[in-house]
């Protein structure tokens, strides 16, 4: 796509700044009904034949069914101070919960951005990692992973990394050719992958920059494990076994990369502008933006909405001690707590 294109709702959502605007493709408008020159009538029965009743209107007979509702959160944390919270990471080692705050533009080198950690019960910590502040550059922080002591934030055109303990900066590592880093995963090897969506964000709205592309960091450098427009605009990225699981923001897939890039085991969602990825057992939960919820399956299979009626529900984390899917809503500002049944 050469020219500057907007996607309908995660523009909207995850930038808070853009009114609604068109899909990736042009919506077929319907045209109007010309109105007829003439009533036509049809002859009035004999008096000795009641005329028939009317007939029932069929789209009255059956209404629409109501949307499901949304569980009640077993944690909801609100006016806390998030500023468009785009991802949640569980921290397991240290049993708390790492939020990332993009404070602004998604696409702004703005050195703006935060990271939060919160307990399970609640307390925020709002700016453990402050850009501005001992040293840290922090542009728009999206996905993150930990390896060892080390936290990974993507970072626009790179990622950074922090100390797991006191927060402070450990260096960075530049993705060459990135123009959008979104989600990071560690495989249980240490190494960490990270996601280009190939867009830039700004006030006129989304622009296709083409550089799409999946990264894997390994021994401190970063390289391609795969690039091209056929990945979609990926976003969420999940490890598991020797397979780099993504979902497509643009194309709205659930797909695999092998050890050599190979796109494979590709399905669509029943909706798209897909965010975060997480595997659960076999199952896998994917956010989106369109649906405004949050989808559980297995790949391959079928994918059905597990928990509904969000605003921007983005980079989804989950609490294995507590079996808990943790949810930033990127529009509302808030984080979110559910319980899988």
């Amino acid at each position: 796509m050469n020219r500057t294109q907007t996607l309908p709702v995660f523009a909207v959502l995850i930038v808070g700044l853009f009114p609604a605007c068109g899909a990736n493709e042009p919506t077929a408008q319907t045209p109007p009904v010309a109105a007829a020159s003439a009533p036509v009538t049809s002859p009035a029965p004999p008096p000795s034949e009641p005329a028939p009743p009317p007939a029932a209107s069929s789209a009255a007979a059956t209404p629409a069914p109501a949307p499901a509702p949304r569980p009640e959160p077993v944690l909801s944390i609100k006016e806390a101070g998030f500023a468009t919270p785009e991802s949640v990471l569980y921290d397991a080692k240290n049993d708390v919960y790492l939020v990332t705050n993009i404070n602004g533009s998604p696409s702004a080198a703005d050195n703006n951005g935060f990271v939060s950690r919160v307990t399970p019960d609640g307390k925020v910590e709002l700016k453990w990692i402050e850009a501005g502040k001992k040293g840290v550059k922090l542009d728009a922080p999206k996905g993150s992973a930990v390896v060892g002591d080390t936290l990974y934030v993507a970072d626009i055109t790179r990622v950074r990394m922090f100390d797991m303990k006191s927060g402070k900066p450990k260096g960075e590592i530049a993705l060459p050719g990135a123009t959008f880093a979104n989600d990071v995963a560690a495989g249980p090897d240490g190494k960490v992958y990270v996601s280009d969506s190939g867009i830039k964000l700004d006030d006129k709205g989304m622009t296709a920059t083409k550089s799409d592309a999946v990264y894997v960091i390994e021994k401190g450098k970063a390289k391609v494990l795969a690039k091209g427009e056929d990945l979609g605009k990926p976003n969420g990225l999940w490890v598991s076994g020797d397979k780099v699981w993504v979902v497509s923001l643009g194309s709205g897939e659930l797909y695999s990369l092998d050890k050599a890039g190979k796109k494979m085991d590709a399905q669509k969602l029943p909706k798209g502008l897909l965010d975060g990825l997480i595997g659960i057992g076999d199952d896998f939960l994917i956010t989106s933006h369109e649906a405004h919820a949050i989808y559980r399956g297995k790949p391959g299979g079928t994918f059905e909405v597990a928990i509904g009626d969000f605003k921007a529900p983005a980079d989804i984390g989950y609490d294995t001690k507590r079996a808990r899917v943790l949810v930033p809503d990127i529009q509302e500002s808030t984080v979110e707590a559910y319980e899988l049944k």
